[in-house]
């Protein structure tokens, strides 16, 4: 059993020479391999034959992802795949390709498994109207079983909410929600071309206990332009005081190469320092634990009673594209333009240009853009790497045991390389593992870097780890 430690609290001062030394470009691991690995070479064919062997047991659960991109307008710090528009009957003529991937998908889902998680994300979910979400609900209920428990979360921007919004996810299922804030200080939200009064985001709460969500999160950023130490801390101080389950506190991704909209922060000069993001980060994890949180890993804070931070406790928690996540073991298919579906042996991504997304679904066909197959390695490795991000310890005899050959001697030559993170105290090193240290766990990604097969093979482009 992990730990119950609330694992933040001692990684609050680390010396600012260890950020300035690990805080380098690497992946965030939700996948392994990770998405640069993806290629529109792999054989479709091989993909398909991944899904029909998914789709042999019955008992397999099942993780469901939509994709909805519309915004109406861009915040400029989104690294999200998104289409900004006012035209709102690109919400129904969205919702007609999502039930065209659905019906070519029906064939070849095994009806008999248990669907255990649902999530909506964009863009901007409550861009459809409720009579859209109504039907879009009724197509997915008529393809997939979905299990008693199933979790079915929206992503919810409080800016285009209403009453009806809520109401209509919560008729579909959805029993979770994700609120987008990032900051309440004004001068932010204009910097970032976001304006969101602190009271569109506690209406927003309200309408959502009120129709019986079990759990709300919501989402910050530090490292955003114009925010300081000091209000960062307001920020989160407003934000506790409308006591959400869950808090997901990110670090800005500056990726203006990917996303050109955040060269505007290149320009104006406004990004705070390393300094003053360590001070944010140092401000989140005080400020959370005191009142009461548990940090889950990374950049997740939850409630102790939540199932996250249960799961987390139990050694049970898992980590896919939504994130932190309970359902460890399902399959994850993914609807919509760019998302990503997950097999054990496979990955595929849909068509991230929706042009291109639509003209696959009028030829019948499914909107793969690009995908990888899994190795054996590929597969040993990714277990390796998500103890390391959702655990606090990696066991070499427990691992060797699910494994199924010596790790320690395997991996001598990765293992050889953790000198200096042992040096830096990062972690501890024994005769039976490694145990990720308080301060390491800042770190998580750095450590899952070392045990990476793929990173030295050709130049990537990453944010940076902390």
């Amino acid at each position: 059993m992990v730990s119950p430690r609330n694992t933040v609290t001692p990684t609050v001062e680390p010396a600012l020479e260890l950020v300035r030394k690990y805080n380098i470009p690497g992946p965030r691991y939700t996948s392994y391999p990770t998405a640069p690995q993806f290629s529109p070479e792999v054989d479709k064919a091989s993909l398909l034959a991944e899904i029909a062997r998914d789709n042999a047991d019955p008992n397999r659960p099942l993780s469901l992802y939509f994709h909805l991109p519309f915004c109406e307008s861009l915040c400029w710090y989104c690294g999200c795949n998104t289409v900004i528009t006012r035209r709102l009957s690109s919400a129904g003529e969205y919702v007609d390709l999502l039930c065209k991937e659905l019906a070519l998908t029906q064939p070849l889902v095994n009806r008999a498994r248990p669907v255990t998680q649902l999530h909506f994300g964009g863009g901007t979910p409550t861009f459809l109207p409720p009579a859209e979400i109504d039907r879009l609900g009724r197509a997915i209920h008529a393809v997939f079983n979905f299990a008693p428990d199933a979790e079915i979360s929206v992503e919810i921007d409080p800016r285009r909410l209403t009453k009806e919004h809520v109401e209509a996810y919560r008729r579909l299922g959805c029993n979770r929600a994700s609120l987008g804030v990032q900051d309440t200080n004004p001068e932010v939200q204009v910097a970032i071309h976001r304006w969101q009064p602190l009271s569109q985001t506690a209406q927003a709460i309200t309408w959502l206990r009120d129709a019986g969500y079990d759990s709300v999160s919501v989402d910050l950023i530090y490292g955003l332009p114009l925010q300081t130490p000091e209000s960062f801390a307001r920020t989160l101080d407003e934000i506790i005081a409308l006591n959400p389950d869950r808090l997901a506190v990110f670090s800005y991704a500056h990726v203006p190469w990917l996303k050109p909209a955040q060269k505007i922060f290149d320009d104006r000069q406004q990004l705070p320092s390393t300094e003053a993001k360590l001070a944010m980060l140092t401000a989140a994890a005080r400020a959370l634990t005191a009142a009461g949180y548990v940090h889950i890993g990374m950049d997740h804070f939850a409630r102790p009673d939540d199932e996250l931070a249960i799961a987390h406790h139990d050694g049970t928690l898992y980590r896919n594209f939504q994130g932190y996540t309970t359902r460890a073991g399902a399959s994850l298919y993914g609807f919509g333009m760019s998302s990503i579906s997950q097999t054990d042996g496979s990955f595929r991504q849909n068509f991230k240009d929706l042009e291109e997304y639509t003209a696959s679904l009028n030829r019948g066909e499914l909107p793969i853009e690009r995908g990888c197959l899994l190795t054996t390695e590929d597969r040993n490795r990714r277990t390796l790497i998500m103890d390391i991000m959702c655990r606090n310890r990696i066991d070499f005899a427990s691992l060797s045991r699910r494994l199924g050959f010596d790790v320690e001697k395997a991996y001598g030559t990765e293992l050889a390389t953790l000198s200096d993170l042992a040096a830096d105290g990062l972690i501890q090193l024994d005769p039976a593992g490694i145990s990720i240290t308080p301060i390491g766990e800042l770190f998580r990604r750095i450590i899952a870097m070392r045990f990476d097969a793929y990173l030295d093979r050709g130049p990537k482009r990453f944010s940076r780890t902390v």
